[in-house]
């Protein structure tokens, strides 16, 4: 058996990422002694590719905004089935989040007056996005983890966590490999924070990165927690299409905030036919009045009329982009043009898109500037993940918390862009003073049983006894080609019961995964161990799409279209029974006046 570290803790962040980095930082100001563990290097979290900017009610751009509005916005694009006390403290607490990363010296980009800049974005009633160009991710990355590297924590890179651990009904540890050694380390933690993002890297066209293999989501799962949503899984509507080696890396919906718009081989706009009944109040009509809105927009005046219908809710603009393509009216390489080019001047476009502009021009040989982009829907987010309270980001496993995508609830069945951002620091900064509280409050142990970590260690070795087994880089293809197939923007009965047989037969494969060499700097080892995550959270993903007979949001039914009035009142967790999933139905709980009389209208 394999010989392992010992690291004690009090909190243990799983994750680097914006909500992996302000938990740790909060943790940490709180007196607990915290140590951070990350897939990647430090800086290289998923969270610098978010582009557009935070959102966030500060009412810089129109003073007619307020938390009230957001509110609303993030109730109205969730499809009402968001945890409301989440949105609300969302809305709340973003202002303050985002002046503290100015504080720390974030650079955001600024108004004449010198306030923090605000840009639009699809969902949202007015401007609300703080944002540094088209790169708001990378800075916030910069400052999280500059702020983090002064604070007193342990900080483990190229660390793959692959069990939790418990004690009773308490999590009270971890275990973790080193990537470039595979020498293994085992966490004593009295409390656990998971802020792993999501599991796109299951479908073969995702703008997410290689780390994004839904690890918090499977571990959580294994370890008794119950996960929420996982059937709204977004298709950015706006992916690179070609060339296909970088097929699915993303196309800032900035783009659109700037003004651009999306037409068809035919050069129609062809959004103005796609506004549902619920967003007829809100958006243009007419070229003439979307035109208006731009010219609006660039002149700095506040919006006197309707956003235009590319600014609608990314599961809206998906889908239309997808109909376009099966109906014969997409481009050459399966997708639709966005134009930014008739819109904005050369000088605007770099100055605005500076990262959109170096992308096209490095990976297409496109100048945005002179040629209109082509773009397709790209696997970007989950809404689903982790059952967490909304104060505390506890899951229903003791001392067990979930912040940003991993966690559930925000979003609802579908998130608004700009609200992934803002997410990771108020929801980050709940989790690590949550985290922290618990293990003052109950000063819990962290003994791990020595059995349960031979085991693990043995089941993570265990590939390489398989001398002739399946080849995870060959299963990883084809549980990619299966869930884009029969999970993917389009869903329907017969398809998603395919994807539970293929589901049993890849995890009976995946018993059987080989791998050859050593366990330094081998990928082919990493990606076994990661198939089992993928397997995990792909099942929850269908599962719960099986089950939710209606279209809403972030989950379409080719075979169920429109909303059902009865999946409004309810949520679908996924639980684990004996190590058996089921999905179970959780009744929604009715807002507070107050609240209600604000999302009325949505």
């Amino acid at each position: 058996m394999a010989n392992y570290k010992i690291h004690e803790t009090d909190v243990l962040v799983i994750g680097a990422g914006g909500a992996g980095l302000r938990a740790a930082i909060e943790s940490a100001a709180l007196g607990m002694k915290t140590a951070m563990v990350m897939k990647s290097l430090l800086g290289k979290a998923h969270t610098v590719m978010a582009e557009g900017g935070a959102a966030a009610a500060m009412a810089n751009a129109d003073p007619r905004d307020s938390w009230k509005v957001h509110f609303r916005d993030t109730m109205k694009g969730g499809k009402m089935l968001n945890n409301y006390r989440m949105a609300e403290l969302h809305a709340k607490e973003a202002p303050d989040r985002i002046n503290e990363l100015e504080e720390w010296g974030a650079v955001f980009d600024r108004t004449p007056d010198g306030l923090i800049m605000q840009r639009n974005f699809g969902g949202h009633t007015y401007p609300r996005l703080a944002h540094v160009g088209d790169r708001t991710g990378l800075e916030m990355i910069r400052v999280l983890q500059d702020k983090a590297v002064h604070m007193p924590m342990d900080i483990f890179m190229e660390c793959t966590v692959t069990h939790l651990f418990k004690n009773g009904d308490a999590i009270v540890g971890a275990l973790a490999y080193t990537r470039d050694t595979g020498e293994f380390h085992l966490f004593q933690a009295k409390s656990v924070v998971l802020a792993t993002g999501g599991g796109g890297k299951a479908f073969t066209v995702t703008s997410n990165s290689w780390e994004y293999t839904g690890d918090g989501q499977s571990l959580a799962w294994q370890a008794g927690a119950d996960l929420l949503d996982m059937e709204f899984v977004q298709f950015h509507p706006t992916g690179m299409v070609w060339p296909l080696s970088i097929r699915g890396a993303l196309v800032t919906e900035g783009v659109r905030g700037e003004g651009g718009i999306l037409t068809n081989n035919k050069g129609e706009r062809f959004m103005f036919n796609y506004i549902p009944d619920a967003f007829k109040n809100d958006v243009a009509a007419t070229d003439t009045e979307a035109n208006q809105w731009v010219r609006e927009v660039i002149t700095g005046k506040q919006a006197t009329v309707r956003r235009p219908p590319e600014l609608l809710t990314r599961d809206v603009v998906a889908r239309a982009i997808v109909n376009e393509v099966r109906e014969g009216r997409g481009s050459s390489h399966g997708g639709v043009f966005l134009d930014i080019a008739t819109q904005r001047t050369a000088d605007e476009i770099k100055r605005k898109l500076p990262s959109m502009y170096h992308q096209f021009i490095k990976l297409a040989n496109v100048d945005i500037t002179k040629e209109p982009m082509e773009i397709g829907p790209t696997a970007h987010y989950m809404m689903g993940g982790v059952l967490v309270h909304p104060e505390t980001q506890m899951s229903t496993v003791k001392g067990l918390f979930a912040a940003g995508e991993v966690g559930a609830g925000l979003h609802g069945a579908n998130r608004l862009g700009g609200n992934s951002l803002s997410d990771l620091v108020v929801f980050g900064k709940r989790a690590g003073a949550g985290a922290a509280d618990y293990v003052k409050q109950t000063k819990p142990s962290a003994k791990v049983s020595e059995h349960d970590v031979d085991a693990a260690i043995a089941e993570n070795l265990s590939t390489f006894d398989h001398k002739s087994g399946e080849n995870p880089y060959a299963l990883h293809k084809e549980l990619q080609e299966m869930m884009n197939t029969y999970v993917g923007i389009m869903r329907k009965e017969e398809d998603l019961k395919k994807a539970l047989v293929e589901l049993d037969a890849f995890e009976k494969r995946s018993a059987n995964l080989s791998v050859v060499g050593t366990r330094v700097y081998n990928p082919g080892w990493h990606l076994a161990m990661d198939l089992r995550n993928m397997l995990i959270t792909s099942r929850a993903i269908t599962m719960a799409a099986l089950e939710r007979k209606e279209s809403r949001g972030g989950h379409a039914r080719s075979d169920y279209q429109g909303y059902d009035p009865n999946y409004a009142k309810v949520n679908l967790a996924i639980k684990n029974a004996n190590r058996q999933m089921v999905v179970e139905q959780i009744p929604r709980s009715p807002l507070p006046d107050e609240l209600k009389n604000l999302v009325e209208e949505a």
